[in-house]
């Protein structure tokens, strides 16, 4: 018998750990909570979506034209993704993760999105290492590139990612880009020096907004950053 207030959705062995799927009803809210877990570290809940829904908000808000080609870099639970299919200006949708889970959750139906997104023609799920594929060379290039894998910057969920932050690093996302092309990154730390400093050597003059919003689990206002990076034209 599930209990209505609590349902482990999916538990998986990953090559990061183990990787849960959850519901549980928040009883300060009354409200149905979906969360994701590696190992015993809260990677995402759906209670907290603002700056995700933002990070595509704001890095599509930067790019001018239509038919625009781009690529998410991390599913999860699907809000960013989402979100950018939302601006009818997106002719097609790339979403690059590298959990099949996470994949299979969502073609499965488990998660509040997952029809909304597997229902859009636009919509491609990858399975593949984002990191891996900025690292090749583009086979296609993007009109916006939106990365939501890591904490942050600074604080990585695999070692191997770090060299997308660098200097280098970010001279490869680039080379995805169209001209014009927007590459935007979500942070769960507020604006990083180092970090704008990599991207002004790279892209010119990028920006950090920083995404406040209520969080009623503490009673207080929440902050993310949502990085905004274009391709000098």
């Amino acid at each position: 018998m599930i209990n209505s207030r609590f349902e482990e959705l999916d538990f998986q062995e990953t090559p990061m750990g183990e990787l849960t799927l959850r519901r549980r009803l928040e009883p300060t809210l009354g409200v149905d909570v979906f969360e994701v877990k590696l190992g015993e570290e809260f990677l995402m809940s759906s209670l907290f979506t603002v700056a995700e829904v933002a990070l595509a908000d704001l890095g599509l808000a930067a790019v001018s034209g239509d038919n625009l080609s781009v690529v998410v870099g991390g599913l999860g639970l699907g809000y960013t993704a989402v979100a950018a299919l939302a601006d009818s200006r997106v002719s097609s949708l790339d979403v690059i993760d590298a959990l099949p889970a996470v994949i299979d959750w969502h073609e499965r139906g488990l998660l509040p999105v997952s029809a909304e997104l597997t229902g859009d023609a636009r919509t491609s799920l990858v399975l593949d290492d984002f990191f891996a594929v900025m690292r090749r060379e583009p086979v296609a290039l993007y009109d916006a590139i939106l990365l939501d894998v890591d904490h942050s910057p600074r604080h990585q969920l695999d070692p191997s990612h770090s060299d997308l932050y660098t200097v280098d690093g970010l001279k490869r996302v680039r080379s995805h880009l169209k001209e014009g092309g927007v590459f935007a990154l979500w942070s769960d730390d507020p604006p990083d020096i180092e970090f704008m400093a990599n991207l002004s050597a790279v892209f010119g003059e990028p920006t950090a907004h920083i995404v406040n919003f209520d969080n009623a689990l503490t009673g207080r206002v929440s902050s993310n950053t949502v990085y905004v990076a274009q391709q000098k034209q």
